[in-house]
């Protein structure tokens, strides 16, 4: 068993075209032995995004804090603490943080595609 808290946890900058002002942390993820979900933490500055990207795998995201959009495609969709989304295989998506403190939010993926 592992418990730990995001403090505890190394965190990373997000180093993929199209990402800006975005660090990653993972609480719970294959290197602990998890052997099928991975649960990354991403932040996003103010005015910080990730890629507009998809992939293979479904995501399952919680946003702890903060406020911005999540693009849908090309259609930009108001998030806010508190919501979750689901993003399913293939689909096109990025988060922005259009707010004036951190975006926070909680991503499951399967440990592969971590």
């Amino acid at each position: 068993m592992k418990i730990t808290s995001l403090q505890e946890c190394e965190s990373f900058a997000v180093d993929m075209a199209g990402a800006s002002g975005a660090t990653r942390q993972v609480p719970i993820g294959k290197a602990d032995g998890a052997p099928n979900f991975s649960i990354r933490v991403f932040t996003l500055e103010p005015g910080g995004h990730t890629p507009h990207h998809q992939h293979a795998s479904e995501h399952l995201n919680y946003i702890l804090s903060g406020s911005g959009i999540v693009m849908d495609g090309e259609t930009p969709r108001p998030v806010h603490a508190g919501l979750f989304i689901l993003v399913k295989p293939q689909e096109k998506h990025q988060y922005r943080n259009t707010g004036e403190v951190p975006l926070v939010f909680m991503c499951m993926v399967p440990s592969r595609f971590e």
